[in-house]
């Protein structure tokens, strides 16, 4: 750091990668082991009351069914809404489509508090309970805040930390990234993922905890465990590479990671090739969105106390009554998207010149912002696509089926989404290793790209997907 008269010029950490890399390889850390990161979930689990009930719609407080549109909205005009969309895309084997969407054009923060801790960076993570999860509580980011949570909307308790992101300072930012959620349930939604790294001392209140970026890759291998809120921040994370040359030697998947994370291995394409290739994905598919009422939307119904399709398929739009006492206010209602199903969500990799590729998808969802965003190899609930043709089943969802729990299964959990908007989402999320003569087909919409391609595409906004987030977050955590 030079200082030039009044002004202070600040050069680049190159201990920076070094640093992450130790903190990944840290599982059990002098300030917090393992052990006490879970007695300590399991304590607040226990602490903190979190009781949801399914309720009709008329017996929701300050939300209603807006009389001209239908659609169901906050009294305040704030949070979220959930209107119709109506599709035109000229991808897949549905060619226009109305729907239910939740349109929530604010832009939230999640963010990760880092600080060293004798030479090991720490993430402050929080315990916290959502209407919508699973299990109650899960590890979830420092801050998790929708703009009318943390300017105070519902009239609540201030968000803890929330300065550290809005007032920045002299704080060194390690992410700041505008990044996408599911594209198929939110219109054009993104939040603001931060990581921020600090020297002062900073206490952890009783729902906060201290871990290693290893301690959280163990518990991203847990169901349930971390939130789909932290996984996104996680993925946005810099990669600390520490790797020997006796290491590189070595024939392992660990070290067909590592030098998929260093661009000097290179990859089956180069960065222009890929973004050559994502541009052409953009061109070539057609997707139209409209907002339009809710009543406009066609194949759903209403009754007191849901909004699901004719078929029973896709999802259902319910309400919940909540009481807390770990939340900015004590009780509420709200509406909640619930799923039908379990997804499957999967990435295959292989290894090319002893370079780990993954099989990413340029995903068309008329929520995004752009007509494409890039995927997992496959991402879907195989319940809505028992009565298609096998020609419009997606591609890879048989393979990702039948190949079981063998060896080559090297992740295998099941996660939640965001318990905040969402009732009961869970995903069972793989990834498989195959063969370097994998037929993938030569499919168009589908490219072989490196983990570093994969980081490189994460520093910027509406690139890779939540639930492709995910899988670089976990595909990460098995070095």
């Amino acid at each position: 750091m030079t200082t030039v008269g009044k002004s202070v010029l600040r050069t680049p950490d190159d201990t920076l990668s070094r640093r992450l890399a130790i903190s990944a390889c840290t599982v059990d850390s002098e300030l917090n082991s393992l052990q006490d990161i879970r007695a300590w979930i399991t304590e607040r689990g226990a602490a903190q009351l979190h009781q949801v009930d399914r309720v009709p719609f008329d017996e929701l407080r300050a939300w209603r069914f807006d009389q001209d549109t239908g659609d169901l909205r906050h009294d305040s005009g704030k949070f979220f809404r959930i209107q119709g969309l109506r599709v035109h895309s000229d991808s897949g084997p549905v060619p226009t489509w109305t729907q239910p969407i939740i349109n929530q054009p604010e832009i939230g923060i999640l963010g990760i508090l880092v600080r060293d801790f004798g030479g090991v960076p720490h993430c402050l993570m929080q315990a916290k309970s959502e209407p919508g999860n699973v299990n109650g509580v899960q590890v979830s980011p420092t801050v998790q805040a929708t703009r009318s949570n943390y300017l105070r909307v519902h009239e609540g308790a201030p968000v803890p930390y929330l300065s550290y992101f809005r007032e920045l300072g002299d704080h060194r930012v390690l992410a700041d990234v505008l990044q996408s959620e599911q594209g198929a349930w939110f219109y054009r939604k993104r939040n603001r993922n931060m990581i921020v790294e600090v020297d002062e001392d900073v206490e952890a209140l009783d729902d906060f905890c201290w871990m290693t970026i290893g301690q959280l890759n163990v518990l991203l291998g847990e169901d349930n465990m971390l939130n789909m809120d932290a996984r996104t921040v996680l993925s946005c994370m810099p990669d600390g590479i520490e790797v020997s040359q006796t290491d590189l030697a070595e024939d392992s998947l660990g070290t067909a990671l590592a030098r998929s994370c260093d661009p000097a291995h290179g990859g089956l394409h180069t960065q222009v090739e890929t973004m050559s290739w994502i541009t052409a994905c953009e061109s070539a598919q057609t997707v139209r969105t409209e907002l339009i009422g809710l009543d406009k939307v066609t194949d759903w119904q209403r009754t007191a106390d849901e909004i699901h399709h004719a078929g029973r398929q896709f999802f259902r739009v319910v309400a919940v009554s909540v009481r807390a006492n770990s939340r900015e206010v004590g009780s509420w209602t709200q509406p909640l998207l619930e799923p039908c199903g379990v997804g499957q969500i999967a990435l295959l990799i292989k290894r090319v010149g002893g370079v780990l590729h993954a099989l990413i998808n340029a995903r068309a969802e008329p929520g995004y912002l752009g007509s494409v965003e890039l995927a997992p190899t496959l991402q879907c609930t195989p319940d809505n696509y028992t009565a298609v043709a096998p020609s419009d089943r997606p591609p890879f969802l048989d393979f990702v089926l039948d190949y079981g729990r063998d060896g080559s299964v090297v992740f295998d959990t099941e996660l939640s989404e965001e318990g905040g908007r969402f009732h009961h989402a869970r995903n069972r999320y793989r990834i498989i290793e195959v063969a370097d003569d994998f037929p993938d087909d030569g499919r168009p919409d589908f490219h072989w790209l490196t983990v570093h391609q994969l980081n490189s595409l994460l520093g910027h906004s509406n690139y890779i997907n939540v639930q492709a987030r995910t899988l670089v977050a976990c595909l990460r955590g098995l070095r």
